[in-house]
Parts: structure tokens; C-alpha cells; sequence
């Protein structure tokens, strides 16, 4: 295969003779590297290279202009409309969201020559007659708005005024100042000069140039395309070329160089559709790894497209050992590195600093940081007891003093991390520059150059914010700082280091103009990806686009179709990856250029479809099960002898697992910060709560004009109830506040109720949180069981006793109803009743009490009335017999379920095992 640089080259050297004189522009530095090597590999004699620059530098000589970065200009730009706007400006913050759209239309303007005057008396008059109404008066925010558009060309004017001051300008601007330029850079140049080669869509300003030189003779012109596009009057790939060939006058009597067949020659076509992004990397690492084994694939001929460059660090990852060497041609953006990571969570953490201080999961995700962890002396022991007190003592929000008394050791890192004066980007900015030095002699002290490096270019970020800190005095707040800081990082990148011209390559599509490979793997042929699809980040409307010939998303997938096709021309083997699980992200669905590809009549075979996806096997769920060995059973017995809870054993019936791990192996659940209130200090504040409404009354007939004095007490003794087991939580805002409300809401109701019922019963209130425990022998045990539990009220309604159980759950009447003995301890929807037994039990053993009932208070179901334990038939469905009262039958027969549910838990043979479901 022969490439079109080496066409091109043996086409130069058989007319000119080749040294420094000889200009030769290029669309990129990639195509600039390869074609010196043709060149040098050309001859086999010593001389002056010719001159190679790329079409943008080509351009910034002709200008006479210096290329301003995209952050200068935005600054600059910010300056120039402040200065005409005044006090009505928008803040710089704001103003970052819109000048970039702003300052890339004024590149459009500008590249493609458009008469500035007539547009943006257009763009003007679209605006008016969008906001015209009836009305003659406009309002504020109209006017507003209308006096922005009409100021825009004179924005226009007066930024480019203030940046030719300075000699530097935006590429349009540069460009503009070239088209300006060219006759007279003519005229000091030989004739056939220059070189242009492998162009394709050229801008006003571009195709300006060129056609100058080409008119004077001072230059010529080669195309990478092959003639099979331009044939084709509808096929996208040949669009611009065509249009040239049509309107340029050097066409009239000069004829296309460089077009060559080679587009339906024999090629192996593979389509890939992968499930997901970081498949396709993956597949990708599985092609690389057969091509080592394979002569067919050289890997100097091999190219890996990236369609989307977010792939770049999964791909890295799947590149198998084998592959020797590969050159990547783009850089790593630094946003995607650790320390430009550590540096947006540590200006964030300033940004969301408030007057009670830092939310604790900011604090954690910093100090959580890899990077951070190596600024402590005893990272552990810091870090360890910083999640000990958030946790113990629930801190939701953290002041800076609290973080600094953590750590003698380490209390002069935490006092520069953690400061209440950075409140300005000068003040963050020293810090930044602090925190970077500790963390480089960190570094060099491990040797990690890698880290280092990292370090290094997000230091270079730091130094230029300083510099523009220092120009200009409106990036006065952190989110200035801190959009300022995303801005550069987004931009910045880091090479890799590696030798360009040996081994695979690795590219975004861009990078490979001009460069063919025999074998090439594209990945994310997706629409929304390639081609990129009608996304428009512009004021100018597609219509006035249109009008003054503006590159639109027609011109844009004119762009992609070429790039894809060029890339196929002299290859041979071709593997097209798309993703077949399309989303927002990750790109829409199968390209419409591998649609295109079907339709194509090549020969029957050369293109292969495949689905390619990973092996999985499905493996049959594992059922958890712990058996019981002797320390088991003994750990069992402790249990035992020390009590089982109503609530343990319940917790048994609904999982016996989860019984072994709370209550066995005694291990707790990781106490995580409540900075809303969870159920069980809802239900523990309730609990508390009604004990302190409600002691008074113990041992005495309820009054509906005593309780009804309790009731102004509830938000006392609630707010008293949270302070004691719910501390360091404001309860006046958010989820916290509601929560406190509704509690009240519950107690007040409740006793409202209470009052309608003292007032037509008589109700006697005999205990409230009563502790009780008993011992029971069980038949076939060598020991007692001891059972105990605290009863939340004991009491007399017209002298029936009643066991009450207070729910702040959801609770059904099915629940706490029994019709087969057997399923109070098989049943996990049994587990109220269960525990009401338990209760009942304890009591009867300690008072001997023969008939009595027990209920549940549903507090989230109060209308409802209490929920009464009771026995029922089997038949009759919703009209069985229902019996409420608890008898000492009642009880032997809940005593006989009892005794088998704790032969079970002893019986060594019955492992824990997890439910079915």
C-alpha cells in the first residue's frame, strides 16, 4: 500500500528541488511528523529539510498576529463588555457561562468573512420582532435583553480593537487579518512555493488564501479524497471537494491533484457491535492482543481511532503486555488526574462553606483523597478518629476548630486544609499553593514521579489563575475561582512521552488526517458521537446561517463523513465498534455511516456483522448458612442465660442469619451520621416522649382535664426528647423540622384521643416502660431461657388489663391475628404477635393475671383505634370469630410454640440459614 503522503512526496521530489525554501502546509503536527519522514526517507543523500507548518501556524505568519489562549481571550472579552455595559453587566461567574458560545461566534464571523455590519443588524431586528407585542412600553428584563443583542457589534468592534492593540487575536480574528494580508505575503514569494496538502473543508479565510496563491501561481494543491466520492454527486465524504471543483477558478483549467482508487478496492470490513463504553476498550485490548500473533498486522501500519477521546483511560488499561510499543497522540486531560481532582474537591469544600460550617461528606470526600492521606503524619490514626467523633457524636455540620483538635501530630496540615479565612481567591490561592508544596516533598520523599508530574502541570494552572488574579480585579468570589479553575483544567493536557513514529497509533479522528494505516480500528460509531449529530452551541440562528453560508450541523456531518471515509480508503482490514446499548452518554444508536457502508455494493463476504459481548455464566444463588459448632452453641447459651428479647427472637422467625450476626456474634451495624431523622429515633423519640407525658398518671384513673394539660407540654418535652438522643441537629429547617412536627402532630392526637376515651371509660394506668424479665424451662434444654423485655404501658379499661405495644411503623390487623399456632414462630408477618405473646408471658409469670388482652398503638394509623392481639377460626374468612382475650390457655399453647422455636435455635443440627426470599 502505498500512502498519500508518499504519493505526494514522490510526486514533489520528481518536480522540485527539496530544501528550506519549500513551504509545505499541513491540516495538523501529526501529518507534519509523518510527512518529514517520507521525506526523509525519500533520499538517501544529506540536505535542508523543507518547511513544514501547519495550516493555523501557516496563517499566524501571514497575519503577522500572535494566538491568544482561549482563557486570555475570554478575560479579555469579559473586559471589553464590562467596559461598554457598565454597572448593568453580568458578573464574571455568569459571564463564563455565555462567552464562549459569544466568543466562538465572533471566530465564525470572522473565518468564514461574513459582512460583520449586516449580520448583526439582522441579528438585532430577529430579536425585536421575537419580543414585539402590542404594547408599546417594554419592561425591564426586555429591554434588557434587547439592548444586548444591539450592543453586540460594537462588542465586536471594540474586542477586536483591543486585542490587535496588543497584537494577538481569537483564530478568526487571525484569520480574518491573514485574508487581509495575503496579496501583499504573495508578492515576496518564488513561484510554486507552496504546498497545500490534504485539505478538505476549508473556511472563507482559508479557501481566500489558498485561491490566491493558487491564482499567482505560488502554490499548488493535493486532496486526499478518493474519486469515487466526487463521482457521487449526493455522497457526503466529497461535499466540500466538489463544491471547490465547482466555484474556484484555479479549477477552470487545472485538474484535481492527488485523488487516487483505492476506495473499492478488496477489503476485510468487520462491524462490532459491544454492549457499553468500556467493552469496546476491552475489545479493543483483545484485537491488539491477536494482531501480535499475526504477520498480517504490522504494528507501524495499525491505528486505533478513538470516536469518543472519553475512552482514552479504559483503553490504556485494556492494551494487553504483549503490544510492545504504541504512540498516543493525544494528551491526558488534566481534569481526569488525581491532583486536579483534589484541588476541585478542595476549592468546592469552600465554596459550600456556610455559617454552621462544612457539611460532614464534603469533609470526608477530602480527607478521603488519596493525595490527602499522604499529608498526615498518622494518616490512620487521624482519619480513624475524625469518622470516630462524626459518627459518636453526630456531626452533620463541622466547624474548622473541631478538625484541628483531632490531631496533635497533624494539626498544622489540618489548620492550612481546614481555615474559616478563605473567603476570597487570593486567600484560596496561597492555600492552593501551600497545599501543593507539602504534597510535592511528600512526593519526592516517596518517589512518585508519576504523581509528581500530576502535580506539576496542576501547579501550572495555579501559577496562571495567580497571573490573572493579579490582571484583573473581577474574579472576586470562589465560584469565579473556581469556574476559572475548571476552565484551564478542562483545557490543559499531558503528553505522553514515546517514540511518534514507531508502533500503533492512538488518535482521536482529527488527528489522523492525511495519515493511512493498513489496518484500523474505529470505536463509537454511534449517532450523537459519529457523526456528532444537530448539537449548536451559537446565537446565530440556523436560518441567518444559512443566509451568510455559516457552517451549519449539515456542514459539520459533512466534516465527520469525510474523516471516516478517508480513514478507509488504503486500508485493509477494518474494524467498525459501536455500542448496542445506546444512552445520552454513551451516544445513540448504531451510526448511520455504518448503514451506509451496507448499502454499498461490495463484494459478498468482504463485510462480517458480528454481536460481540463477554462470557457470563449464571451460577446458582449460594444459600447463607452458618452451622453451629461448640463455641456456637456456647456463645448461644451466654445469650441465653443473660435473656432473648421479644424483638431478638422475632428477628430469628424473620432471618435467621441476620439473628446470628446482631445477637450471636454481637456485631452492630455501622452507626452512619443522621442528618435525618432514621425510623428508630422516630420511634424512640415517641417512645420517650409519651413515658415523660404520661409518668404522672401511673397508678391512677386518666382525666380528660389532665391529659389535656399535657398537651401544651408536647413540643417541650419533644424538643427535650431530641436533644437527648438525637443531638448536635438543628431542628429548624429540612427533613429535620418536618420530622419534629409530625411527632407532635402524632402525640397530640394521640392524646386527644386518649381524652375522648378517659372521658367514656374508665382507663387506669398501671405502668409505662416496665421492665420485666422470667425464666423458662424448656423440655429437652439442660438450662433455663431467660426472656425479658421493657412493656411500653400497662393498663385498666373499665378493669379489663391491657398489654400495650406502641408502633410508629406501618401495622396491619393480619398481623397481630392468629389462626394456627404453629405460624407464630414460622411467619416473619407473625412478628407482632409474636412479640405480644412474649409480653404477655412475662407478665402472667410475674402477676398471674388469668384473662386480659394485648394491643398494638398504631400511630400512623390512630383513626383506626388500638390493634387487639387475638385468636380466630381458620373458616369463615372475614366473619370468623375472633377472640381477644388472653387466657392461661391461650398462653400454654403460645408456651408450647415457644419451647419448640428454642429447640430449634439449640438443636445444633439446624444451621442459620438465610430465607428463601
Amino acid at each position: 500500500m502505498k500512502t498519500f503522503l508518499e504519493e505526494v512526496v514522490s510526486d514533489i521530489i520528481s518536480e522540485k528541488v527539496v530544501d528550506d525554501d519549500l513551504v509545505l502546509v499541513v491540516p495538523s503536527k501529526r501529518a507534519s511528523l509523518f510527512l518529514l519522514q517520507k521525506f526523509a526517507q525519500s533520499t538517501s543523500k544529506a540536505g535542508f529539510a523543507p518547511t513544514i507548518y501547519t495550516i493555523e501556524e501557516f496563517i499566524g505568519l501571514v497575519s503577522g498576529l500572535t494566538y491568544a489562549s482561549n482563557t486570555q481571550l475570554i478575560f479579555e472579552l469579559y473586559q471589553v463588555y464590562k467596559t461598554i455595559h457598565g454597572k448593568k453587566a453580568d458578573n464574571f461567574h455568569d459571564f463564563s457561562n455565555w462567552g464562549n458560545t459569544l466568543l466562538q461566534d465572533f471566530n465564525e464571523i470572522d473565518r468564514y468573512l461574513i459582512p460583520q455590519k449586516k449580520l448583526f443588524d439582522y441579528l438585532s431586528a430577529i430579536q425585536e420582532t421575537n419580543h414585539w407585542y402590542v404594547k408599546p412600553e417594554k419592561t425591564p428584563m426586555i429591554e434588557a435583553y434587547i439592548e444586548f443583542w444591539n450592543s453586540l457589534e460594537t462588542i465586536y468592534h471594540q474586542f477586536s480593537k483591543h486585542l490587535l492593540s496588543q497584537n494577538i487575536g481569537y483564530q478568526g480574528l487571525v484569520y480574518r487579518k491573514a485574508s487581509e494580508n495575503i496579496e501583499e505575503y504573495a508578492a515576496e514569494m518564488n513561484e510554486g512555493s507552496h504546498y497545500f496538502i490534504g485539505f478538505n473543508a476549508l473556511n472563507t479565510s482559508e479557501s481566500t488564501i489558498i485561491q490566491s496563491l493558487l491564482d499567482q501561481k505560488k502554490a499548488e494543491i493535493y486532496w486526499d479524497i478518493d474519486p469515487f466520492f466526487i463521482e457521487d454527486p449526493v455522497h457526503d465524504a466529497g461535499y466540500f471537494v466538489r463544491s471547490y471543483l465547482k466555484n474556484w477558478s484555479h479549477f477552470e483549467k487545472n485538474t484535481l491533484k492527488g485523488p487516487a482508487p483505492n476506495y473499492l478496492k478488496e477489503k476485510n470490513i468487520n462491524i462490532i457491535g459491544v454492549p457499553r463504553n468500556v467493552s469496546q476498550a476491552k475489545y479493543v485490548g483483545s484485537l491488539l492482543q491477536q494482531f501480535t500473533s499475526d504477520k498480517q498486522h504490522s504494528p507501524q501500519r495499525t491505528a486505533v481511532i478513538l470516536g469518543d477521546e472519553n475512552l482514552l483511560n479504559p483503553l490504556l488499561n485494556s492494551i494487553p503486555d504483549v503490544v510492545s510499543s504504541i504512540n498516543i497522540t493525544m494528551g491526558l486531560p488534566l481534569s481526569q488526574t488525581p491532583a486536579a481532582s483534589l484541588y476541585s474537591e478542595f476549592i468546592a469544600l469552600y465554596l459550600n462553606w456556610n455559617s454552621k460550617g462544612w457539611y460532614y461528606n464534603d469533609i470526608i470526600s477530602l480527607v478521603s483523597h488519596p493525595y490527602i492521606k499522604r499529608l498526615f503524619k498518622e494518616p490512620e490514626e487521624t482519619l480513624t478518629r475524625l469518622y470516630k467523633e462524626i459518627r459518636e457524636k453526630n456531626w452533620v455540620y463541622i466547624q474548622p476548630e473541631q478538625l484541628h483538635n483531632l490531631s496533635e501530630e497533624d494539626r498544622s496540615i489540618l489548620q492550612v486544609l481546614f481555615s474559616r479565612n478563605y473567603t476570597s481567591p487570593g486567600n484560596l490561592l496561597d492555600a492552593s499553593i501551600e497545599v501543593a508544596q507539602e504534597l510535592k516533598d511528600r512526593f519526592e520523599s516517596f518517589g512518585d514521579s508519576i504523581a509528581l508530574e500530576y502535580l506539576a502541570k496542576t501547579i501550572t494552572v495555579i501559577n496562571e489563575i495567580k497571573i490573572y488574579l493579579n490582571k484583573f480585579d473581577f474574579i472576586n468570589d470562589i465560584k469565579s475561582f473556581q469556574s476559572l479553575f475548571r476552565e484551564l483544567t478542562n483545557k490543559e493536557t499531558l503528553d505522553f512521552y514515546g517514540k511518534p513514529l514507531e508502533g500503533i497509533q492512538l488518535m482521536g479522528m482529527l488527528e489522523s488526517r492525511n495519515l493511512d494505516f493498513e489496518t484500523v480500528i474505529i470505536t463509537s460509531l454511534n449517532e450523537g458521537i459519529l457523526p456528532s449529530g444537530k448539537t449548536s452551541g451559537s446565537f446565530i440562528p440556523f436560518d441567518l446561517k444559512q443566509e451568510f453560508k455559516m457552517p451549519t450541523y449539515k456542514e459539520k456531518d459533512a466534516v465527520y463523513t469525510y474523516h471516516f471515509y478517508r480513514l478507509l480508503q488504503r486500508a485493509k482490514n477494518i474494524y467498525l465498534l459501536y455500542n448496542t446499548e445506546p444512552d445520552v452518554l454513551e451516544g445513540g444508536e448504531k451510526s448511520r455511516f455504518i448503514s451506509q457502508l451496507l448499502s454499498e455494493n461490495r463484494i459478498e463476504g468482504s463485510i462480517r456483522q458480528i454481536i460481540a459481548s463477554p462470557s457470563m455464566s449464571l451460577t446458582a444463588p449460594i444459600k447463607k448458612s452458618v452451622a453451629k459448632d461448640v463455641s456456637v452453641l456456647s456463645l448461644l447459651r451466654e445469650r441465653a442465660r443473660k435473656g432473648f428479647s421479644p424483638s431478638s427472637l422475632s428477628s430469628y422467625i424473620r432471618d435467621p442469619i441476620d439473628f446470628y450476626k446482631k445477637y450471636v456474634l454481637r456485631i452492630r451495624e455501622s452507626e452512619e451520621v443522621e442528618e435525618n431523622i432514621a425510623a428508630n429515633t422516630f420511634g424512640t423519640i415517641i417512645h420517650a416522649s409519651i413515658e415523660i407525658l404520661y409518668q404522672p398518671f401511673v397508678g391512677s384513673v386518666l382525666s380528660p382535664e389532665a391529659i389535656r394539660e399535657r398537651i401544651s407540654l408536647i413540643p417541650e418535652v419533644v424538643r427535650n426528647a431530641f436533644s437527648e438522643y438525637y443531638p448536635n441537629v438543628s431542628l429548624t429547617e429540612g427533613k429535620n423540622l418536618i420530622a419534629y412536627h409530625v411527632i407532635q402532630r402524632y402525640l397530640q392526637k394521640f392524646l386527644e384521643m386518649e381524652i375522648e376515651s378517659s372521658r367514656n371509660h374508665k382507663i387506669e394506668l398501671l405502668a409505662v416502660e416496665e421492665e420485666l424479665s422470667t425464666t423458662i424451662t424448656v423440655q429437652g434444654l439442660e438450662f433455663p431461657i431467660c426472656l425479658k423485655g421493657t412493656i411500653d404501658r400497662i393498663d385498666k379499661k373499665d378493669g379489663v388489663l391491657r398489654i400495650l405495644d406502641y408502633k410508629t411503623g406501618n401495622t396491619k390487623n393480619t398481623e397481630v391475628e392468629i389462626t394456627e399456632w404453629d405460624t407464630i414462630t414460622t411467619e416473619p408477618d407473625k412478628g407482632k404477635a409474636f412479640q405480644m405473646m412474649a409480653y404477655s408471658l412475662m407478665y402472667y409469670e410475674k402477676y398471674g393475671m388469668e384473662n386480659f388482652e394485648a394491643a398494638i398503638i398504631p400511630f400512623r394509623s390512630l383513626e383506626n383505634g388500638f390493634m387487639r392481639f387475638c385468636t380466630k377460626e381458620a373458616s369463615g374468612g372475614r366473619y370468623a370469630k375472633k377472640d381477644y382475650t388472653i387466657t392461661p390457655a391461650t398462653l400454654f399453647a403460645f408456651r408450647e410454640q415457644f419451647q419448640l422455636l428454642m429447640r430449634k435455635i439449640f438443636d445444633q443440627e439446624v444451621a442459620f440459614e438465610a430465607p428463601q426470599n
